[in-house]
């Protein structure tokens, strides 16, 4: 193997002994189930068998099976009898301990979890998604609350992990500091430190919900690996710059760490004509409902994939597929997610940064990472998928040689992170592009070709960048992954003045991404080319198009066939 990519296992950045302990163990997990709900006892049982969860750990209840239950509802079918299960089960000791006053001076007694056998709750599709406000609760220092919020309406999850408490009667309305928010001790949160780790197998289809661990499993054996993409706003100031430095930080994590990451500082989010293509992660903010690439038929997420787009409701449905974000995330393929249910405010959503270095550079498992980075608790957030979900615990001598022993396609994105993270911790593209060019698979590999192609763009050696290009379109591309490779090599082609095979670039281009929604741009491109080209005709089809905003079909004159390999 070549010496570059062993800075990899030299380093662990796959994973840090240090924290490598017993998370995914299912005898630390508990299912729940709704018993109105045939699906719901599927799931859990499915689950509690690929994670080896005891039977004596899954518990079905009686509970409503619309997404919103009253707070009533929720105290008297979910949250007690759950609390007394956990403890006639054995798997809650509450005991009375002294703990200091509210002012720091003096000690009261309170009820605690002293002793905790589970750290994780998982919550099967079934189970309502969010308590409904109660006009009729009023608590005691609720008045001394900021306005907005004075409100008691939570994520059924949000509130579970509250669940250690429930002996202290803690106040239900507004949203209760997480003493494990920015945690980087990953068993120090349990519920002996008030938390207990709610996440839910759920999704717009029962089908999709009993996938989420599916796929968990699948990129636990085989890694998690593909492209990033960070969607921000490009605000540098004012009250919402916060949530940008929350995604801008979370970009920086992955970029460190070696992933392909595309980050985009433009107003708006994606267009929908943006080729999204081998997703690994995604997180970006500000729409109310999915936008751009994700309304496309198909969206390219990669095994275990997590998606995460900030909007104060983006999860106040997980039955639809075409409102809000997570929802529509799940159908479209993502493994794991979270959202909000209702107006949470900026400061109460989930802090992406400290999520993406929690779970992807220090290994947590994604209940971990998810509530490590969450500031508030009995508050708007919902967390969706397997939480024992750990894709990134195997040190990268491990990963290695099971992606070789397998002779895993896989092995190209382990390349490939190996050659970014030389690159973005100093090393000078010069020293890369040798390595790349002698490693063997390279020339097998769409993803390295690419890779390489802009590499040599950036060296100035555009006729390389250009073969590495074509290369790389020889070589089975993934729909999206060929809709980049072909523009960009149409862009390099007309920048040294090769105006032909550009032209010809882009006819193919049109014939091969039928479904490309912005093709206008590509018919510019065309009549452009054409003019330079001396075909008067054929540019004034191509304008035509342009006129008709691409929706008649262009005809043409007979033309020689496209060069071999375009």
């Amino acid at each position: 193997m070549n010496k570059l990519f062993n800075i990899l296992m030299v380093l662990g950045l796959l994973g840090s002994p240090s924290i490598l302990h017993a998370a995914g163990r299912g005898d630390e997990v508990v299912v729940v189930y709704n018993t109105r709900v045939p699906e719901s006892k599927d799931i859990a049982e499915h689950y509690a068998r690929v994670r080896e969860v005891p039977a004596s750990q899954v518990f079905g209840f009686d509970m409503p099976t619309r997404e919103t239950i009253n707070r009533l509802e929720f105290h008297e079918q979910l949250e007690k009898p759950l609390s007394k299960a956990l403890v006639e089960n054995g798997l809650f000791h509450f005991r009375l301990k002294s703990v200091p006053g509210a002012d720091g001076k003096g000690e009261h007694a309170v009820r605690k979890v002293t002793d905790a056998k589970i750290r994780y709750l998982v919550l099967c599709y079934g189970v309502p998604l969010v308590i409904g406000k109660d006009p009729e609760l009023k608590e005691e220092g609720e008045e001394k609350l900021q306005p907005e919020l004075r409100r008691n309406e939570a994520a059924v999850d949000s509130e579970l992990a509250c669940l250690p408490l429930i002996e202290q009667h803690y106040m239900r309305a507004g949203p209760l500091v997480n003493a494990s928010f920015g945690s980087t001790n990953a068993a120090a949160m349990n519920p002996t430190n008030n938390l207990l780790m709610v996440a839910r197998l759920d999704g717009p289809s029962p089908a999709i919900a009993r996938a989420l661990v599916d796929k968990a499993m699948q990129a636990e054996t085989d890694g998690l690996w593909g492209r990033a993409y960070f969607d921000l706003r490009g605000i540098t100031s004012g009250n919402y710059k916060q949530g940008e430095d929350w995604l801008r930080g979370a970009s920086e994590v992955c970029r460190r760490l070696g992933f392909e990451t595309v980050v985009d500082e433009a107003p708006g989010t994606f267009p929908i004509s943006f080729p999204l293509s081998q997703v690994a992660f995604y997180s970006g903010w500000y729409e109310e409902s999915i936008t751009g690439p994700f309304t496309r038929p198909t969206v390219e997420f990669m095994p275990g994939a997590f998606a995460y787009h900030l909007h104060s409701i983006s999860a106040a449905s997980l039955r639809t597929t075409t409102r809000q974000w997570v929802g529509p995330f799940l159908a479209k393929g993502v493994t794991a997610t979270m959202g909000c249910v209702d107006e949470p405010y900026l400061a109460g959503t989930p802090d992406m940064a400290i999520f993406y270095a929690r779970f992807v550079f220090s290994g947590f498992s994604f209940g971990e990472a998810a509530y490590a980075c969450q500031a508030v608790l009995s508050w708007q957030a919902t967390v969706v998928g397997d939480p024992l979900y750990r894709p990134f615990a195997k040190g990268p001598q491990e990963q290695l040689a099971e992606l070789e022993r397998k002779h895993s396609r896989m092995l190209e994105w382990y390349y490939l992170r190996a050659a970014n993270f030389k690159m973005a911790n100093g090393t000078k593209a010069t020293e890369v592009i040798p390595a790349l060019e002698k490693l063997g698979l390279t020339a097998q590999s769409a993803v390295l070709s690419e890779k390489l192609a802009e590499l040599y763009q950036g060296q100035d050696k555009s006729e390389s960048s250009v073969h590495a290009l074509q290369q790389a379109l020889k070589l089975e591309p993934t729909p999206q992954q060929r809709v980049r490779l072909m523009l960009n090599l149409g862009t390099r082609l007309i920048a040294l003045g090769h105006h032909l095979e550009a032209y010809e670039v882009y006819q193919a281009f049109l014939k091969e991404c039928p479904d490309y929604p912005d093709r206008p741009a590509i018919y510019k491109q065309l009549v452009s080319l054409a003019e330079k080209l001396g075909r008067k005709e054929e540019a004034g089809a191509y304008q035509h198009a342009v006129d008709d905003q691409g929706v008649s079909q262009v005809k043409l004159p007979k033309q020689p066939a496209l060069r071999p390999g375009i």
